[in-house]
């Protein structure tokens, strides 16, 4: 994600809050990366003062209310608000890593196995929304983060009551996104139903796998009558054969012939299931590809993470499926905001990265050692040491002074510009569990009982 540097006009605390960057913006407001006084990473959302009045407030005060009522896994969770502050701000789980949009723009669409795991999950997600008596109202690839731990919903500014006909917006004004808008919110029409949200996700999983709306036009007026005109079809181009006719079914143009979210969750685990998989590695497949492995918070902070050899495709292909031993040479990934700026990237149907424009020299074999303390040797001194240096002094010195073979993204991220790619952490990778092993190991061969 993204992360752009405070302008001279933003705050630089709210309600408690330490503001360190700026994640994104919309006619709203503007969101910004915040930290608690704990340290917990927070989107924290205010709403812009030139635009602030009574009704604004009242909006705002009421996303507080259902972001309140609101639970689940795959739902990012209001941490704190304050709608009667000037500026009026909410604050909710920050979920490091792309949006769904710019996850496609930099790395193209996602296969059908991929795609129908992303469907089953968020088609759980909204269905415990629906469970709680809401409707979103406004799902698009924009609104679904993929993080670490999976893909999550965020932005429920016009979530409303399934069954309530109040609206806050004037009279024959149309609120949300057109392009992945359903006929009958286009039309006006209250009450809406859990039908716009299944009409919703089916535009999101066409985009996840195609790259583009059902509807596409030069002008927002051409757009609307494209949506609205039950005798244009969704443009389905692209998209895996094996998901079209969902895809259809979720695109119909009258609410009643939508199929209804377990529907949905069923057929997404069907294609799974025939692909031989369950579901829960398909699960761990979609977040292996699509996880950040940027730590843009350290990079923010200025911790120095300690460098950890490539280990990249065992992390980001899952560890039950990169056999022991492969991959452990193989480039770092790009940091999210370089791979924006690369073409291709990472596929799930390819064992490596494809490398950035100066890949780095592949480690030097090194011989197993016997020396417990030559295993940390192995990680921090990747180079011999300097003449005149005793290997016991290397090991428990490492030398610093060279630069990491790893190359910086172009267009860093954080307060400053130019700043290195974030690194992994040890305790995450591959090669921190075979030195470990290796440690026992030794200590094991040594040790005199």
């Amino acid at each position: 994600m993204h992360i752009a540097p405070l302008s001279p006009d933003d705050p630089s605390e709210l309600g408690g809050y330490e503001l360190l960057g700026r994640i994104g913006q919309g006619g709203m407001g503007q969101v910004y990366l915040g930290e608690s006084p704990g340290g917990e990473p927070a989107a924290v959302k205010v709403i812009k003062p030139s635009i602030v009045d009574s009704e604004t407030r009242l909006r705002f005060a009421q996303e507080v209310e259902i972001l309140k009522t609101i639970w689940g896994a795959r739902i990012a969770a209001l941490l704190d608000a304050d709608p009667e502050a000037d500026p009026p701000w909410l604050a909710t789980e920050y979920v490091e890593g792309l949006d769904l949009s710019r996850h496609v723009a930099s790395h193209g669409p996602l296969d059908a196995l991929l795609t129908a795991s992303l469907g089953a999950t968020l088609a759980e997600a909204l269905a415990t929304v629906h469970k709680q008596g809401l409707l979103h109202r406004d799902l698009k690839p924009a609104n679904v983060l993929l993080g670490p731990n999976g893909p999550k919903v965020i932005d429920f500014g016009l979530a409303v009551f399934a069954e309530s006909s109040v609206s806050l917006t004037a009279a024959n004004t149309v609120v949300g996104t057109p392009s992945c808008m359903p006929p009958e919110q286009a039309n006006g029409e209250k009450p809406l139903t859990p039908a716009v949200d299944v009409y919703a996700l089916g535009a999101v999983l066409l985009f996840a796998s195609t790259g583009h709306a059902p509807y596409r036009a030069d002008n927002i007026h051409l757009l609307f009558h494209q949506v609205v005109d039950a005798s244009i079809a969704p443009d389905l181009s692209g998209a895996p054969e094996e998901l079209v006719p969902l895809l259809t079914a979720m695109l119909a143009h009258r609410p009643q012939d939508r199929p209804a979210l377990d529907d949905v969750i069923r057929r997404c685990r069907a294609l799974i299931e025939a692909r031989g998989l369950k579901v829960a590695q398909a699960r761990r497949r979609l977040t292996n590809f699509t996880a950040a492995p940027a730590h843009v918070l350290d990079d923010l902070l200025a911790v120095d993470r300690p460098a950890t050899p490539g280990s990249t495709a065992r992390a980001r292909a899952g560890a039950a499926d990169v056999p022991p031993g492969q991959g452990e040479s193989e480039p770092e990934m790009l940091a999210p905001e370089a791979a924006q700026q690369e073409p291709g990237g990472f596929r799930p149907d390819r064992q490596e990265p494809e490398p950035p424009h100066t890949p780095p020299m592949p480690p030097a074999p090194v011989p197993r050692p016997t020396d417990p303390r030559l295993l940390f040797a192995r990680i921090d001194t990747p180079t011999p040491p300097p003449a005149g240096t005793t290997t016991d002094e290397a090991a428990v010195k490492p030398d610093r002074s060279r630069p990491s073979a790893r190359p910086a993204p172009r267009g860093g991220t954080g307060t400053g510009g130019g700043s290195s790619a974030p690194r992994r952490s040890l305790r995450h990778s591959a090669q921190a569990r075979i030195t470990a092993q290796r440690l026992r190991e030794a200590y094991a061969a040594n040790s005199p009982f």
